[in-house]
Protein backbone atom coordinates (compact mmCIF):
# COMPACT_ATOMS: atom_id res chain seq x y z
CA UNK A 1 0.00 0.00 0.00
CA UNK A 2 2.85 2.37 0.89
CA UNK A 3 4.53 1.57 -2.43
CA UNK A 4 1.31 2.35 -4.31
CA UNK A 5 0.99 5.69 -2.55
CA UNK A 6 4.62 6.48 -3.32
CA UNK A 7 4.18 5.69 -7.03
CA UNK A 8 1.03 7.79 -7.15
CA UNK A 9 2.81 10.70 -5.49
CA UNK A 10 5.74 10.41 -7.90
CA UNK A 11 3.40 10.39 -10.90
CA UNK A 12 1.59 13.46 -9.59
CA UNK A 13 4.89 15.26 -8.99
CA UNK A 14 6.07 14.43 -12.49
CA UNK A 15 2.83 15.76 -13.96
CA UNK A 16 3.14 18.98 -11.96
CA UNK A 17 6.77 19.44 -13.03
CA UNK A 18 5.99 19.05 -16.74
CA UNK A 19 6.56 22.30 -18.62
CA UNK A 20 4.93 23.36 -21.89
CA UNK A 21 8.35 24.65 -22.99
CA UNK A 22 9.69 21.07 -23.03
CA UNK A 23 10.13 20.30 -26.74
CA UNK A 24 10.28 16.56 -26.06
CA UNK A 25 6.60 16.53 -25.13
CA UNK A 26 3.92 15.89 -27.80
CA UNK A 27 2.22 19.04 -29.19
CA UNK A 28 -1.12 18.10 -27.62
CA UNK A 29 0.44 17.73 -24.17
CA UNK A 30 2.28 21.03 -24.48
CA UNK A 31 -0.99 22.68 -25.50
CA UNK A 32 -2.75 21.30 -22.43
CA UNK A 33 0.00 22.49 -20.11
CA UNK A 34 0.10 25.98 -21.64
CA UNK A 35 -3.69 26.33 -21.55
CA UNK A 36 -3.63 25.52 -17.84
CA UNK A 37 -1.40 28.57 -17.26
CA UNK A 38 -3.58 31.01 -19.22
CA UNK A 39 -6.17 33.41 -17.92
CA UNK A 40 -9.70 33.29 -19.32
CA UNK A 41 -9.07 36.44 -21.37
CA UNK A 42 -5.88 34.96 -22.81
CA UNK A 43 -7.73 31.80 -23.78
CA UNK A 44 -10.54 33.66 -25.54
CA UNK A 45 -7.97 35.79 -27.34
CA UNK A 46 -6.40 32.69 -28.87
CA UNK A 47 -9.76 31.93 -30.48
CA UNK A 48 -10.17 35.29 -32.23
CA UNK A 49 -8.94 36.26 -35.70
CA UNK A 50 -9.31 39.98 -36.56
CA UNK A 51 -8.66 41.60 -39.95
CA UNK A 52 -4.91 41.49 -40.57
CA UNK A 53 -4.82 44.28 -43.13
CA UNK A 54 -5.87 46.78 -40.46
CA UNK A 55 -2.77 46.01 -38.41
CA UNK A 56 -0.14 47.77 -40.49
CA UNK A 57 0.53 50.90 -42.53
CA UNK A 58 2.91 51.18 -45.44
CA UNK A 59 4.90 54.32 -46.05
CA UNK A 60 7.05 53.99 -49.13
CA UNK A 61 9.40 51.07 -48.56
CA UNK A 62 8.70 50.79 -44.85
CA UNK A 63 5.88 49.22 -42.87
CA UNK A 64 4.85 49.92 -39.31
CA UNK A 65 2.47 48.35 -36.86
CA UNK A 66 -0.72 50.22 -36.04
CA UNK A 67 -2.14 51.07 -32.65
CA UNK A 68 -4.93 48.61 -33.47
CA UNK A 69 -2.38 45.80 -33.62
CA UNK A 70 -0.72 46.74 -30.37
CA UNK A 71 -4.13 46.95 -28.69
CA UNK A 72 -5.18 43.58 -30.13
CA UNK A 73 -2.04 41.87 -28.82
CA UNK A 74 -1.71 43.48 -25.41
CA UNK A 75 -5.36 43.72 -24.42
CA UNK A 76 -7.11 41.38 -26.85
CA UNK A 77 -4.50 38.60 -26.53
CA UNK A 78 -5.25 37.63 -30.16
CA UNK A 79 -4.13 34.24 -31.41
CA UNK A 80 -4.36 34.75 -35.16
CA UNK A 81 -4.98 37.24 -37.95
CA UNK A 82 -6.81 36.86 -41.24
CA UNK A 83 -5.78 38.37 -44.58
CA UNK A 84 -2.76 40.34 -43.38
CA UNK A 85 -1.18 40.29 -46.85
CA UNK A 86 -4.47 40.56 -48.74
CA UNK A 87 -4.85 43.31 -51.35
CA UNK A 88 -8.13 44.16 -53.12
CA UNK A 89 -10.72 46.97 -53.27
CA UNK A 90 -12.38 45.77 -50.04
CA UNK A 91 -9.20 45.99 -47.96
CA UNK A 92 -8.18 49.19 -49.77
CA UNK A 93 -4.72 47.75 -50.20
CA UNK A 94 -3.12 48.18 -53.61
CA UNK A 95 0.33 48.42 -55.18
CA UNK A 96 0.98 51.63 -53.26
CA UNK A 97 -0.53 50.79 -49.86
CA UNK A 98 -0.17 46.99 -49.85
CA UNK A 99 2.78 44.67 -49.34
CA UNK A 100 5.35 43.26 -51.71
CA UNK A 101 6.53 39.77 -50.71
CA UNK A 102 9.65 41.27 -49.15
CA UNK A 103 7.65 43.81 -47.13
CA UNK A 104 5.20 41.06 -46.13
CA UNK A 105 8.03 38.94 -44.74
CA UNK A 106 9.42 41.93 -42.86
CA UNK A 107 6.02 42.73 -41.41
CA UNK A 108 5.39 39.10 -40.40
CA UNK A 109 8.61 39.03 -38.39
CA UNK A 110 7.79 42.36 -36.80
CA UNK A 111 4.32 41.15 -35.82
CA UNK A 112 5.65 37.93 -34.33
CA UNK A 113 8.35 39.74 -32.41
CA UNK A 114 5.83 42.13 -30.92
CA UNK A 115 3.37 39.33 -30.09
CA UNK A 116 6.03 37.23 -28.38
CA UNK A 117 7.55 40.12 -26.46
CA UNK A 118 4.29 41.79 -25.42
CA UNK A 119 2.20 38.79 -24.38
CA UNK A 120 2.63 37.34 -20.90
CA UNK A 121 3.37 33.82 -22.14
CA UNK A 122 5.07 34.72 -25.43
CA UNK A 123 2.55 33.01 -27.69
CA UNK A 124 3.19 33.49 -31.46
CA UNK A 125 0.48 34.33 -33.97
CA UNK A 126 -1.13 32.25 -36.68
CA UNK A 127 -1.44 34.23 -39.94
CA UNK A 128 -4.25 32.90 -42.17
CA UNK A 129 -4.48 33.83 -45.85
CA UNK A 130 -7.01 33.32 -48.66
CA UNK A 131 -5.63 30.92 -51.25
CA UNK A 132 -8.22 29.02 -53.36
CA UNK A 133 -6.16 29.58 -56.52
CA UNK A 134 -2.96 31.14 -55.29
CA UNK A 135 -2.08 33.32 -52.33
CA UNK A 136 -4.30 36.40 -52.49
CA UNK A 137 -1.45 38.88 -52.20
CA UNK A 138 0.61 41.26 -54.31
CA UNK A 139 3.39 39.46 -56.16
CA UNK A 140 2.14 35.95 -55.43
CA UNK A 141 1.49 33.43 -58.22
CA UNK A 142 -2.08 33.39 -59.52
CA UNK A 143 -3.42 30.06 -60.79
CA UNK A 144 -6.68 29.37 -62.68
CA UNK A 145 -9.81 29.69 -60.58
CA UNK A 146 -11.45 26.52 -59.26
CA UNK A 147 -13.48 25.67 -62.41
CA UNK A 148 -10.25 25.91 -64.40
CA UNK A 149 -8.41 23.68 -61.94
CA UNK A 150 -11.16 21.07 -62.16
CA UNK A 151 -11.10 21.30 -65.94
CA UNK A 152 -7.50 20.10 -66.00
CA UNK A 153 -8.66 16.68 -64.73
CA UNK A 154 -5.13 16.42 -63.39
CA UNK A 155 -4.77 15.87 -59.61
CA UNK A 156 -1.00 15.58 -59.91
CA UNK A 157 -0.84 19.08 -61.39
CA UNK A 158 -3.10 20.46 -58.65
CA UNK A 159 -0.89 18.84 -56.01
CA UNK A 160 2.08 20.73 -57.42
CA UNK A 161 -0.03 23.89 -57.38
CA UNK A 162 -0.74 23.28 -53.69
CA UNK A 163 2.99 23.00 -53.04
CA UNK A 164 3.59 26.40 -54.62
CA UNK A 165 0.72 28.04 -52.74
CA UNK A 166 1.90 26.70 -49.39
CA UNK A 167 5.50 27.65 -50.06
CA UNK A 168 4.63 31.21 -51.06
CA UNK A 169 2.47 31.70 -47.97
CA UNK A 170 5.18 30.35 -45.64
CA UNK A 171 7.96 32.32 -47.37
CA UNK A 172 6.11 35.52 -46.47
CA UNK A 173 5.47 34.48 -42.88
CA UNK A 174 1.95 33.04 -43.17
CA UNK A 175 0.84 29.64 -41.87
CA UNK A 176 -2.75 28.88 -42.93
CA UNK A 177 -4.18 28.77 -46.44
CA UNK A 178 -7.95 29.12 -46.79
CA UNK A 179 -8.55 26.52 -49.46
CA UNK A 180 -9.61 24.39 -51.16
CA UNK A 181 -13.29 25.25 -51.63
CA UNK A 182 -15.18 21.95 -51.80
CA UNK A 183 -18.75 23.20 -52.25
CA UNK A 184 -20.74 21.10 -54.73
CA UNK A 185 -22.72 23.47 -56.97
CA UNK A 186 -25.67 22.42 -59.11
CA UNK A 187 -27.57 25.70 -59.26
CA UNK A 188 -25.91 28.32 -61.50
CA UNK A 189 -27.82 31.06 -59.69
CA UNK A 190 -25.62 30.62 -56.63
CA UNK A 191 -23.34 33.66 -56.48
CA UNK A 192 -20.17 31.79 -55.46
CA UNK A 193 -20.10 29.19 -58.24
CA UNK A 194 -16.77 30.61 -59.41
CA UNK A 195 -15.13 29.36 -56.20
CA UNK A 196 -16.18 25.73 -56.67
CA UNK A 197 -14.84 22.77 -58.64
CA UNK A 198 -18.30 22.21 -60.08
CA UNK A 199 -21.17 19.77 -59.70
CA UNK A 200 -19.35 16.44 -59.56
CA UNK A 201 -18.56 14.99 -56.13
CA UNK A 202 -15.90 12.58 -57.38
CA UNK A 203 -13.91 15.17 -59.31
CA UNK A 204 -14.21 17.65 -56.44
CA UNK A 205 -12.90 15.06 -54.00
CA UNK A 206 -9.91 14.15 -56.17
CA UNK A 207 -8.94 17.77 -56.91
CA UNK A 208 -9.51 18.81 -53.29
CA UNK A 209 -7.42 16.07 -51.74
CA UNK A 210 -4.63 16.76 -54.26
CA UNK A 211 -4.57 20.42 -53.21
CA UNK A 212 -4.36 19.39 -49.53
CA UNK A 213 -1.57 16.89 -50.19
CA UNK A 214 0.33 19.63 -51.99
CA UNK A 215 0.12 22.02 -49.06
CA UNK A 216 1.59 19.36 -46.78
CA UNK A 217 -1.02 20.09 -44.15
CA UNK A 218 -0.58 16.63 -42.66
CA UNK A 219 3.04 17.33 -41.68
CA UNK A 220 3.37 20.86 -40.33
CA UNK A 221 6.95 20.34 -39.14
CA UNK A 222 8.23 21.14 -42.63
CA UNK A 223 9.03 24.84 -43.20
CA UNK A 224 7.19 25.07 -46.53
CA UNK A 225 4.08 23.20 -45.49
CA UNK A 226 0.94 25.17 -44.65
CA UNK A 227 -2.18 24.34 -42.71
CA UNK A 228 -5.04 23.82 -45.19
CA UNK A 229 -8.58 25.03 -44.37
CA UNK A 230 -11.51 23.36 -46.14
CA UNK A 231 -14.43 25.58 -47.17
CA UNK A 232 -17.41 25.57 -46.51
CA UNK A 233 -18.82 22.87 -44.26
CA UNK A 234 -21.43 21.79 -45.36
CA UNK A 235 -23.68 21.93 -48.48
CA UNK A 236 -23.14 25.68 -48.87
CA UNK A 237 -23.72 25.54 -52.63
CA UNK A 238 -27.08 23.78 -52.28
CA UNK A 239 -29.16 26.60 -50.78
CA UNK A 240 -32.69 26.69 -52.17
CA UNK A 241 -33.20 29.13 -55.02
CA UNK A 242 -29.47 29.72 -55.26
CA UNK A 243 -29.69 32.15 -52.35
CA UNK A 244 -26.28 32.61 -50.76
CA UNK A 245 -26.34 31.49 -47.13
CA UNK A 246 -29.95 30.37 -47.31
CA UNK A 247 -31.52 27.12 -46.21
CA UNK A 248 -31.77 23.70 -47.79
CA UNK A 249 -33.69 20.55 -46.94
CA UNK A 250 -31.17 17.91 -47.93
CA UNK A 251 -31.76 14.43 -46.58
CA UNK A 252 -29.24 12.09 -45.02
CA UNK A 253 -28.71 10.10 -48.22
CA UNK A 254 -27.91 13.16 -50.34
CA UNK A 255 -25.59 14.60 -47.71
CA UNK A 256 -23.71 11.32 -47.41
CA UNK A 257 -23.66 10.61 -51.12
CA UNK A 258 -22.90 14.04 -52.57
CA UNK A 259 -21.79 16.75 -50.15
CA UNK A 260 -19.77 15.03 -47.43
CA UNK A 261 -17.42 12.80 -49.51
CA UNK A 262 -15.15 15.60 -50.83
CA UNK A 263 -14.60 16.90 -47.29
CA UNK A 264 -13.96 13.42 -45.94
CA UNK A 265 -11.39 12.79 -48.67
CA UNK A 266 -9.62 16.07 -47.95
CA UNK A 267 -9.58 15.45 -44.19
CA UNK A 268 -8.04 12.04 -44.74
CA UNK A 269 -5.49 13.66 -47.08
CA UNK A 270 -4.29 15.78 -44.15
CA UNK A 271 -6.46 18.91 -43.87
CA UNK A 272 -6.16 20.34 -40.36
CA UNK A 273 -8.78 23.09 -40.41
CA UNK A 274 -12.38 23.38 -41.57
CA UNK A 275 -14.49 26.50 -42.08
CA UNK A 276 -18.21 26.49 -41.40
CA UNK A 277 -20.79 27.60 -43.97
CA UNK A 278 -23.38 30.36 -43.73
CA UNK A 279 -26.33 28.19 -44.69
CA UNK A 280 -28.53 25.85 -42.69
CA UNK A 281 -29.29 22.19 -43.40
CA UNK A 282 -32.77 21.00 -42.50
CA UNK A 283 -33.22 24.01 -40.24
CA UNK A 284 -29.90 23.75 -38.37
CA UNK A 285 -27.31 26.45 -39.20
CA UNK A 286 -23.96 24.92 -40.10
CA UNK A 287 -22.12 27.06 -37.54
CA UNK A 288 -24.23 25.49 -34.76
CA UNK A 289 -24.49 21.95 -36.12
CA UNK A 290 -22.86 19.66 -33.55
CA UNK A 291 -23.73 16.53 -35.49
CA UNK A 292 -21.72 17.74 -38.49
CA UNK A 293 -18.88 19.54 -36.68
CA UNK A 294 -18.31 17.02 -33.90
CA UNK A 295 -20.08 13.70 -34.47
CA UNK A 296 -19.20 13.29 -38.16
CA UNK A 297 -16.11 15.46 -38.65
CA UNK A 298 -14.28 14.35 -35.51
CA UNK A 299 -16.11 11.20 -34.45
CA UNK A 300 -16.44 9.43 -37.80
CA UNK A 301 -13.50 10.91 -39.74
CA UNK A 302 -10.96 11.37 -36.96
CA UNK A 303 -10.34 15.05 -37.73
CA UNK A 304 -7.73 16.43 -35.30
CA UNK A 305 -7.49 20.09 -36.31
CA UNK A 306 -9.61 23.12 -35.47
CA UNK A 307 -12.85 24.53 -36.88
CA UNK A 308 -13.13 28.23 -37.75
CA UNK A 309 -16.33 30.14 -38.43
CA UNK A 310 -16.83 31.94 -41.69
CA UNK A 311 -16.76 35.72 -41.39
CA UNK A 312 -19.47 36.82 -38.90
CA UNK A 313 -21.29 33.48 -39.23
CA UNK A 314 -21.52 33.17 -35.43
CA UNK A 315 -23.31 36.52 -35.23
CA UNK A 316 -25.49 35.16 -38.02
CA UNK A 317 -26.95 32.54 -35.69
CA UNK A 318 -28.66 35.45 -33.93
CA UNK A 319 -29.01 38.07 -36.65
CA UNK A 320 -29.81 35.93 -39.71
CA UNK A 321 -31.01 32.48 -38.67
CA UNK A 322 -32.68 33.60 -35.45
CA UNK A 323 -31.80 30.45 -33.51
CA UNK A 324 -30.03 32.41 -30.74
CA UNK A 325 -31.51 35.17 -28.62
CA UNK A 326 -28.27 37.16 -28.53
CA UNK A 327 -24.74 37.16 -29.91
CA UNK A 328 -23.55 35.75 -26.58
CA UNK A 329 -25.97 32.86 -26.87
CA UNK A 330 -24.82 32.36 -30.47
CA UNK A 331 -21.20 32.17 -29.33
CA UNK A 332 -22.07 29.46 -26.80
CA UNK A 333 -24.03 27.50 -29.41
CA UNK A 334 -21.13 27.65 -31.88
CA UNK A 335 -18.53 26.64 -29.30
CA UNK A 336 -20.58 23.69 -28.09
CA UNK A 337 -21.25 22.58 -31.66
CA UNK A 338 -17.52 22.35 -32.32
CA UNK A 339 -16.41 25.79 -33.58
CA UNK A 340 -12.97 26.58 -32.16
CA UNK A 341 -12.08 29.95 -33.70
CA UNK A 342 -14.06 33.07 -34.56
CA UNK A 343 -13.19 34.77 -37.84
CA UNK A 344 -13.31 38.50 -37.03
CA UNK A 345 -13.54 37.70 -33.33
CA UNK A 346 -16.49 39.78 -32.19
CA UNK A 347 -18.80 36.97 -31.10
CA UNK A 348 -16.35 34.89 -29.08
CA UNK A 349 -15.40 38.01 -27.12
CA UNK A 350 -18.71 37.50 -25.29
CA UNK A 351 -17.58 34.09 -23.97
CA UNK A 352 -16.12 35.78 -20.89
CA UNK A 353 -19.58 36.99 -19.85
CA UNK A 354 -21.05 33.61 -20.76
CA UNK A 355 -18.49 31.80 -18.60
CA UNK A 356 -18.99 34.16 -15.66
CA UNK A 357 -22.75 33.65 -15.92
CA UNK A 358 -22.35 29.89 -15.95
CA UNK A 359 -23.71 29.53 -19.49
CA UNK A 360 -20.54 27.78 -20.63
CA UNK A 361 -17.86 25.90 -18.72
CA UNK A 362 -14.28 27.12 -18.96
CA UNK A 363 -13.31 23.54 -19.81
CA UNK A 364 -15.27 23.92 -23.06
CA UNK A 365 -13.20 26.97 -23.92
CA UNK A 366 -10.01 25.10 -22.95
CA UNK A 367 -10.80 22.36 -25.47
CA UNK A 368 -10.88 24.86 -28.34
CA UNK A 369 -7.74 26.65 -27.16
CA UNK A 370 -5.82 23.39 -26.96
CA UNK A 371 -6.76 22.53 -30.54
CA UNK A 372 -5.34 25.82 -31.82
CA UNK A 373 -2.20 25.75 -29.66
CA UNK A 374 -1.41 22.13 -30.53
CA UNK A 375 -1.03 23.07 -34.19
CA UNK A 376 1.18 26.04 -33.31
CA UNK A 377 3.40 23.68 -31.38
CA UNK A 378 3.36 21.15 -34.21
CA UNK A 379 4.43 23.85 -36.66
CA UNK A 380 7.33 24.78 -34.39
CA UNK A 381 6.28 28.40 -33.99
CA UNK A 382 7.12 28.59 -30.29
CA UNK A 383 10.74 27.63 -30.99
CA UNK A 384 11.08 29.68 -34.19
CA UNK A 385 8.30 32.12 -35.08
CA UNK A 386 10.48 34.05 -37.53
CA UNK A 387 11.39 33.59 -41.19
CA UNK A 388 14.29 34.37 -43.49
CA UNK A 389 13.14 37.62 -45.10
CA UNK A 390 15.51 37.24 -48.04
CA UNK A 391 13.81 33.97 -49.07
CA UNK A 392 10.64 35.91 -49.97
CA UNK A 393 12.33 36.71 -53.28
CA UNK A 394 11.21 33.26 -54.44
CA UNK A 395 7.54 34.27 -54.31
CA UNK A 396 6.19 34.66 -57.84
CA UNK A 397 9.38 33.27 -59.38
CA UNK A 398 9.64 32.06 -62.98
CA UNK A 399 9.23 28.39 -62.05
CA UNK A 400 5.99 29.11 -60.20
CA UNK A 401 4.68 31.21 -63.09
CA UNK A 402 5.50 28.42 -65.51
CA UNK A 403 3.40 26.01 -63.46
CA UNK A 404 0.51 28.50 -63.47
CA UNK A 405 0.79 28.74 -67.25
CA UNK A 406 0.74 24.96 -67.54
CA UNK A 407 -2.38 24.81 -65.38
CA UNK A 408 -4.02 27.46 -67.55
CA UNK A 409 -3.19 25.52 -70.71
CA UNK A 410 -4.58 22.30 -69.30
CA UNK A 411 -7.75 24.06 -68.12
CA UNK A 412 -8.78 24.98 -71.66
CA UNK A 413 -11.73 22.82 -72.65
CA UNK A 414 -12.96 22.22 -76.19
CA UNK A 415 -16.73 21.81 -76.08
CA UNK A 416 -17.31 21.09 -79.76
CA UNK A 417 -15.32 20.91 -82.97
CA UNK A 418 -17.80 19.52 -85.47
CA UNK A 419 -16.88 22.08 -88.11
CA UNK A 420 -13.22 21.19 -87.93
CA UNK A 421 -12.26 24.72 -86.94
CA UNK A 422 -9.50 23.48 -84.68
CA UNK A 423 -6.60 23.22 -84.83
CA UNK A 424 -6.26 26.69 -86.31
CA UNK A 425 -4.26 26.96 -89.52
CA UNK A 426 -1.63 29.67 -88.92
CA UNK A 427 -1.43 30.24 -92.68
CA UNK A 428 -5.07 31.35 -92.81
CA UNK A 429 -5.42 33.07 -89.42
CA UNK A 430 -4.56 36.76 -89.56
CA UNK A 431 -6.28 38.06 -86.44
CA UNK A 432 -8.61 36.90 -83.67
CA UNK A 433 -11.05 38.53 -81.28
CA UNK A 434 -11.54 38.10 -77.55
CA UNK A 435 -15.15 39.06 -76.82
CA UNK A 436 -16.95 40.08 -73.64
CA UNK A 437 -16.99 42.70 -70.88
CA UNK A 438 -13.79 41.30 -69.35
CA UNK A 439 -11.91 40.88 -72.63
CA UNK A 440 -9.60 43.81 -71.87
CA UNK A 441 -9.99 43.93 -68.09
CA UNK A 442 -6.96 42.11 -66.70
CA UNK A 443 -7.95 42.65 -63.05
CA UNK A 444 -11.28 40.85 -63.51
CA UNK A 445 -9.52 37.95 -65.17
CA UNK A 446 -7.63 37.22 -61.95
CA UNK A 447 -10.73 35.77 -60.27
CA UNK A 448 -12.50 36.65 -57.05
CA UNK A 449 -9.40 35.89 -54.95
Amino acid sequence: MKRLLLLTACAAAAACSADWRDTSLPPQKRAELLTAEMTLDEKIGQLTSPYGWEMYERHGDSVRLTDAFREAVQNGHIGMLWGTFRADPWTQKDLRTGLTPQLAARLANRMQRYAVQHSRLGIPLFLAEEAPHGHMAIGATTFPTAPGQASTWNPELIERMGQVIAAEIRLQGGHICYGPVLDIVRDPRWSRTEESYGEDRYLTARIGEAYVRGTGSGDLSQPRHALSTLKHFIAYGASEGGQNGGSNLLGERELRETYLPPFEAAVKAGARSVMTAYNSVDGIPCTANRRMLTDILRGEWGFDGFVVSDLLSIEGLHETHGVAGSVREAAVQALRAGVDADLKGGAFASLREAAEAGDVAEAEIDRAVERVLALKFEMGLFENPYIDEAAAAEVGCAAHSELALEAARQSVTLLENRSGTLPLDPRRLRRGAVIGPNADNIYNQLGGY
